[in-house]
């Protein structure tokens, strides 16, 4: 699978990947704006203003008249904020290219802003809120990265405050997005069927009005661990939901593919180890995932699972001798081999659609990495060794470096603090 990279004289990127097979099309614009980006007073803003960029243009003066024409032709089509970037994306049949390209870009380059809307969103942006904080499983994600990173911007949550919330102000989103909504802080992957000649002149007249003022950076991450931690989030829940985790490294990071490959050997499937100790063994979740979360300036490795509440304990103590088993015993050829033919065949399977691919290149680019191809992630992953899991796991499987962020019925740390070490 090729791409191309065009870089226009204001910074803008443009990236195109031709799947002549595909009979679909996918326009995604990707900017370098989120929580990474705020301050305390106005954190929220990022993902508020990927909202109302819904809510309006001077083309299309209404929310409605933007969601008619993309439903109108079948369109797939949303946006979505982290703490790095922020995305907005429409796929339809590749016949439709000219017009999904019209409004996403519209969108992104000409949002109106509209005070009365931005009112009315408000109260959608807190229910979100309250949602996530229903949703224990995604709560433990805010707690751990509290815990992690304290109260700095990758500490925050990424829908912010509530107070922010209310208290935000048309001329609040106009300055943020002038100083972060700019040419070299954006990529535009068109992904699917496409004549690239066509598509990358297209894209130059509908962006052609982007602002290429300097783009502002965030401030960098400070990590300083020297013991275990813990943090707890009191909820009345039926099940009690934990996160295990160890720092490792940025996104590029050369050790990447191998802790890559240690997690599946650890959550790859449900033959995986975490998957039949926890489930098939214990009986004792529904869940539990492994993985490794990377960011430009750092990392970590994460494993999360909803547990029976009476045997909490009993979970973090099994995950725990999981992780210290890859750090004490060399993986046999057999299932190292399984393993990564489980995550060679999920990364083609994953790459099927134009939408996917386009997120498969939009993500490399939009952070400045080394852009590859998926024969270079296959080759990535073939050339680690079982000694190198080994290795790596205990490097960064260690007591000191161990973090856990729990939401339950449970207040007090102390009952956690014995049991958390290897």
């Amino acid at each position: 699978m090729n791409f191309n990279k065009k870089v226009l004289k204001n910074g803008l990127r443009i990236l195109t990947v031709p799947m002549k097979d595909n009979p679909t099309v996918t326009v995604l614009v990707l900017v370098e704006a989120g929580s990474k980006y705020e301050v305390k007073e106005n954190n929220g803003i990022s993902h508020f203003l990927e909202h109302m960029c819904f809510k309006g243009t001077n083309k299309r003066p209404s929310a409605l008249e933007i969601t008619k024409e993309l439903d109108s032709i079948g369109a797939q089509y949303n946006a979505f904020t982290g703490q790095e970037c922020t995305g907005y994306y429409a796929k339809a049949d590749y016949k439709n290219f000219d017009k999904i390209l019209d409004v996403v870009s519209d969108m992104y380059v000409d949002p109106i802003l509209p005070e009365s809307e931005i009112e009315k969103e408000k109260g959608v942006i807190i229910e979100e809120i309250n949602m996530h904080e229903d949703l224990p499983q995604r709560k433990v994600w805010d707690v751990m990265f509290e815990l992690l990173y304290g109260d700095v911007p990758v500490g925050w949550s990424i829908t912010g405050p509530k107070e922010n919330i209310k208290n935000a102000k048309r001329a609040d989103f106009i300055d943020y997005r002038m100083r972060h909504y700019v040419s070299e802080a954006t990529t535009i992957i068109v992904a699917g069927k496409i004549k690239e000649k066509e598509v990358i002149e297209k894209v130059k007249k509908a962006f052609n009005k982007i602002s290429d003022r300097k783009k502002e950076d965030k401030k960098k991450v400070a990590e300083n661990q020297k013991e275990p931690q813990i943090k707890i989030h009191y909820k009345d829940t039926d099940q009690t939901h934990i996160i295990v985790g160890s720092r490792t490294y940025n996104t590029y990071n050369k050790y990447n593919p191998i802790i890559r490959v240690m997690s599946a050997v650890l959550s790859g499937g449900m033959s995986s180890r975490l998957f039949q100790r926890m489930r098939d063994q214990l009986g004792i979740c529904y869940y539990v995932r492994a993985g490794n979360e990377t960011f430009t300036d750092h990392g970590f490795f994460a494993v999360s699972a909803g547990v029976d509440s009476t045997r909490v304990k009993e979970a973090i103590k099994a995950i725990l001798e999981e992780l210290k088993r890859v750090a004490t015993e060399t993986v046999s050829k057999e299932e190292l081999e399984k393993v990564k033919q489980y995550l060679i065949g999920s990364l083609h399977l994953g790459l099927e659609s134009s939408d996917a691919v386009a997120d498969f290149y939009g993500e490399q680019e939009i952070f400045h990495k080394e852009m590859k191809n998926p024969d270079d992630i296959v080759k990535e992953i073939n050339a680690v060794k079982a000694e190198d899991i080994k290795l790596m796991a205990e490097r960064i499987f260690k007591n000191e470096g161990l973090n856990m962020a729990i939401v339950g019925k449970f207040k007090d740390d102390k009952e956690f603090k014995e049991i958390l070490r290897f």
